[in-house]
């Protein structure tokens, strides 16, 4: 039986008088990839803040690998292997793609100040090997000729790309990508999906996805859960999602996921 790289046990957020997240629960098992959709204003994003650290529930429980994240902040969830996009790009806009990527590698710096001030052989051997896994990445992401390009100066549809690479950067197990592919138009997402898929592949990785675009998640994710008003209301297979009465209840209409 596969491990459970991510459990949340009964996790609620309230926001003063409102409830954005009730009694949620997931069990995401190693290698897998798996959706998270609901309806404009469900709770998906927040249950992602909650998982990675930006926001702290108030009640419930968060294991990473049976390690107990609930109050960890977001740097050390990172550091321990669970890494996060946002639907709202936060690059490093006035850096480029290469200076993106390196950034995210500190995070598992080994170097102190001194090795660094004095330029210690266990410095540039670092230094090495972060050039590595930045070359890696360009390659995986055909985006060499992109190297020394100004973020902010990238095609959206590449700046997306670019988010994606550089999380994969901080050397995560599991990786929640959220709206990976808003503001896409359908050419650049069916890339996109072909891309996640590939990327899930060869680093063997355990990902959730956040998705509007249902052919995007359905094409990707094993098992689905379905959020509306801040609860699991069908949690199945894509085929078993598609016709669910009380997703397609909550859509307000088929049309959505059939799509």
């Amino acid at each position: 039986m596969a491990e459970t790289m991510l459990k949340v046990e009964n996790l609620w957020k309230n926001f003063g008088g409102l409830t954005a997240v009730s009694e949620y629960t997931l069990e995401l098992p190693q290698g897998e990839i798996y959706g998270l959709i609901g309806p404009n204003g469900a709770g998906k994003t927040t249950v992602f803040n909650l998982i990675s650290g930006v926001l702290k529930p108030s009640r419930g429980k968060i294991l990473f690998r049976g390690v107990d994240i609930t109050w960890l902040r977001p740097d050390q969830i990172s550091a321990l292997g669970l890494t996060r996009t946002f639907q709202n790009l936060r690059l490093f806009p006035s850096l480029s793609v290469a200076m993106n990527l390196r950034i995210a590698c500190h995070i598992h710096a080994r170097s102190g100040f001194l090795s660094t001030l004095f330029s210690a052989p266990s410095f540039f051997r670092e230094e090495r090997e972060i050039e590595r896994k930045v070359e890696r990445i360009l390659e995986l992401f055909s985006m060499q000729d992109f190297r020394e390009e100004i973020a902010s100066n990238l095609p959206y549809g590449w700046q997306r790309k670019l988010d994606i690479a550089r999380a994969l950067m901080c050397e995560p197990q599991v990786l929640l990508l959220d709206e990976p592919s808003a503001g896409m138009n359908t050419r650049e997402a069916e890339d996109l999906a072909a891309l996640v898929r590939r990327v899930h592949e060869e680093f063997r990785l355990t990902m959730m996805i956040v998705e509007h675009r249902m052919p995007f998640v359905m094409g990707l994710a094993r098992r689905i859960q379905v959020l509306d008003y801040g609860s699991v209301i069908a949690f199945g297979t894509p085929e078993e999602i598609r016709n669910d009465p009380r997703v397609i209840e909550a859509y307000l209409g088929a049309g959505d996921l059939i799509a």
